[in-house]
C-alpha cells in the first residue's frame, strides 16, 4: 500500500492506526502482519452525519482546480 500511495510505511501505519482508533477500519493480526479492513457501515454513517449536519443536507461543494501545465 505504501508503494502504491507513495508514502513511507511508518506514515501509512500511523494513519491506519488512527482510522482503527476511530472505528473506520478493523485490524487483525496474522503472525507478523496486521490486516486492515474498511468498516463501510461506519464510514457511511460518518459521511451521512457530515452531509446532514455540516453540509445542511446539500451535497458538499466540489471546487474545480486548474492544473498548471509545463510547456
Amino acid at each position: 500500500m505504501s508503494e502504491g500511495l507513495d508514502i513511507p510505511a511508518n506514515t501509512l501505519s500511523f494513519h491506519l492506526k488512527e482510522l482503527a482508533n476511530a472505528g473506520l477500519v478493523t485490524q487483525e493480526r496474522s503472525s507478523r502482519n496486521i490486516i486492515y479492513r474498511a468498516s463501510f457501515d461506519d464510514m457511511n454513517a460518518l459521511l451521512r452525519y457530515l452531509t446532514e449536519n455540516c453540509c445542511q443536507g446539500a451535497g458538499c461543494a466540489v471546487l474545480e482546480t486548474r492544473v498548471a501545465r509545463a510547456c
